[in-house]
């Protein structure tokens, strides 16, 4: 009789593990296929991709006016740094010497015995050189007693110094920190609007960019007219200077004189007049009075945005001269380009 054997089952683990693994890869190349991560993204319109630019350069702006106020406080902090170790190095020089007085006076103390007078009186053949020499000797004390007072005093100032320094370097290492997050933000939008932008072809940027060939030369995009006369002679210079800026590239965190970027065009023009600015866009628009629209005249700060995150100088007849980004130089342009915030006359 023939022996039975049980049906050979067939195994199911290397069949299921390999259509796991499909399954998994299925589900990862549909995640990657929705986040975009592995493939490259469809090719954006010539408007989709102004609509885009526009949003990074101004996310790059506003980081751009962070980076700004954290480099003027990081400067400041800086110098005010340098300015507390010169004193305490001073004050130490200062103290040294009052030691080595100090010193000599203990020294001659010393080798005089430190006898007490009325024993001096006593021994001396001469009382009247004796009265001199014990008063010559009050009067050492008492030096010697301010001496000691002094190098006390100073002990402390170089202390208070010391903690100051600490606190300020301890500040400026703060700066130092916001300083790179604010650049790397910079940066990355930046970086990702240049690579948008490689996308047109140079027409579509030019288009983009809103130049023609001769705007492109002079930086004056396409508006035109005479200059209007400013209301005073700081005010006048500063227009000045803006006018010969036309051209020149803009460049985050520059503040000329052959780049800038929106605020540090204004400070440079206005610092070319004689008059201090602070660096930033927000702190810019409180440096002066403020004016309605209504009444603008040139050399006026002129504001942009909800966040205050630009600037320009008005120059009359409705326009400005301003930096607006990377993709454009230095321009002439309509203050009704851009949302206007408020306005500051500063001379």
């Amino acid at each position: 009789m023939a022996a039975h054997r049980k049906p050979k089952q067939r195994s199911l683990r290397g069949h299921t593990a390999r259509t796991a693994a499909t399954i998994a890869l299925a589900g990862a190349a549909t995640a990657t296929a929705f986040d975009g991560t592995g493939h490259a993204d469809p090719r954006l319109s010539p408007a989709e991709v102004k609509s885009k630019v526009d949003a990074l350069y101004r996310e790059a702006e506003i980081a751009t006016e962070k980076y700004n106020g954290a480099k003027e406080k990081a400067e400041n902090a800086e110098k005010s740094l340098g300015e507390l170790r010169d004193e305490a190095a001073r004050k130490t020089e200062k103290l040294n010497t009052a030691r080595r007085e100090l010193g000599s006076i203990a020294t001659a103390q010393y080798r005089s015995g430190g006898i007490d007078p009325a024993v001096q009186l006593a021994l001396s053949s001469d009382p009247d050189q004796y009265l001199e020499r014990a008063a010559l000797a009050a009067r050492a004390d008492s030096r010697q007693a301010a001496a000691v007072s002094g190098v006390q005093k100073q002990l402390q100032e170089i202390d208070q110094l010391h903690t100051e320094a600490d606190g300020t370097l301890a500040h400026l290492t703060s700066r130092q920190a916001e300083l790179k997050k604010h650049k790397e933000t910079v940066t990355g939008k930046l970086d990702a609007a240049k690579r948008l932008l490689s996308q047109l072809t140079s027409d579509q940027r030019a288009e983009f960019t809103g130049e023609d060939k001769a705007s492109r030369d002079t930086g004056r995009d396409g508006v035109t007219g005479v200059p209007a006369k400013a209301p005073s002679s700081r005010a006048s210079a500063a227009v000045s200077y803006a006018y010969k800026a036309l051209g020149s590239p803009y460049v985050w965190g520059a503040t000329g004189p052959d780049a800038f970027d929106c605020s540090g065009l204004t400070q440079a023009a206005y610092r070319a007049a004689g008059v201090g600015l602070p660096r930033t866009t927000y702190a810019q628009i409180a440096a002066g009075e403020r004016v309605p629209r209504s009444q603008l005249q040139p050399g006026d700060l002129v504001f942009f945005y909800q966040g205050i995150s630009h600037v320009g100088l008005y120059v009359g007849n409705g326009q400005m001269i301003h930096a607006p980004n990377p993709s454009a130089p230095v321009r002439l342009a309509p203050i009704s380009q851009m949302p206007f915030a408020g306005a500051t006359r500063v001379a």
